[in-house]
């Protein structure tokens, strides 16, 4: 270890993380060859070739040519990825827009009885009828 002085050991360390960030851009850029539904097959498949017969000159060109529209594609994916989740917590918690749900229903109810509109035996009633 004595012959690999700190300063080339940096140098290494440099080199690999640099190697490492391009290979995960490479992997971005394939995935948003694919994803890109603007274009045709032709278009794809002679984007994917210049990226494998020249790496570093594919990823550069393609990120220079289209990157503006590959972060447009990055964000409606994660627009649609957020909105698919939000309406899976409302279906899951049974609350739809304007709907209320269950939780609103016993909230309803236990203000009914609150103000005396209902009856005790009628608000178990309507509880056990809402949880069943």
């Amino acid at each position: 270890m004595d012959d690999y002085p700190l300063l080339n050991v940096f140098w290494t360390m440099l080199w690999f993380f640099l190697w490492i960030m391009w290979l995960f851009l490479l992997f971005k850029v394939i995935t948003d060859i694919f994803r890109d539904h603007s274009l045709n097959g032709w278009a794809k498949a002679g984007w994917l070739i210049f990226c494998i017969v020249l790496p570093y000159l594919g990823v550069l060109v393609y990120v220079i040519a289209r990157g503006k529209s590959m972060g447009a594609r990055d964000i409606k994916q994660a627009r649609e990825s957020e909105a698919a989740f939000q309406d899976y917590i409302r279906k899951t918690a049974g609350t739809q827009e304007g709907g209320g749900g269950a939780t609103a229903e016993l909230a309803r109810l236990a203000e009914l009885k609150e103000k005396g509109a209902i009856t005790p035996e009628e608000f178990e009633k309507a509880k056990a009828k809402v949880l069943a």
